[in-house]
């Protein structure tokens, strides 16, 4: 069987994504050098396979176009969720989200990472 192991993404700061993501829920796990020189950061979801892996090269400017990709983490409770985000600092989108999940609207939402990469948030059961 063919296993999707992780997914990398350059950051232009690793503290900061690092702190972005452990608020996110993530896990830090391994820190690295690679051969190349890149810092890695392996980051999990307890209970998840796949990790994300953060690459910071410091001659690599880090430049993300809007909706070039995105991540997506499933949650029981996307209002408790976002609540604890927000009062983490972290500003969730679309505007009026809270509103739009009490009127039935699917309840789907997102923030943006430390360099612009988009956190899709979805409530599962």
């Amino acid at each position: 069987m063919i296993k999707f192991l992780h997914t990398r993404i350059r950051v232009s700061n690793p503290e900061e994504s690092i702190a972005f993501y452990e608020k996110v829920g993530f896990e830090l796990g391994e820190q690295k050098t690679s051969p190349q020189g890149n810092q890695l950061a392996f980051l999990h979801l307890p209970g998840n396979e796949h990790f994300l892996e953060l690459t910071y090269s410091p001659d690599y400017e880090v430049n993300v176009p809007e909706d070039l990709m995105h991540t997506c983490v499933g949650v029981p409770d996307i209002i408790e969720y976002c609540e604890k985000l927000e009062n983490d600092g972290i500003e969730i989108w679309p505007s009026g989200w809270k509103e739009k999940f009490t009127s039935g609207e699917r309840k789907m939402a997102f923030i943006d990472d430390p360099d612009g990469y988009e956190v899709e948030i979805l409530e599962v059961s």
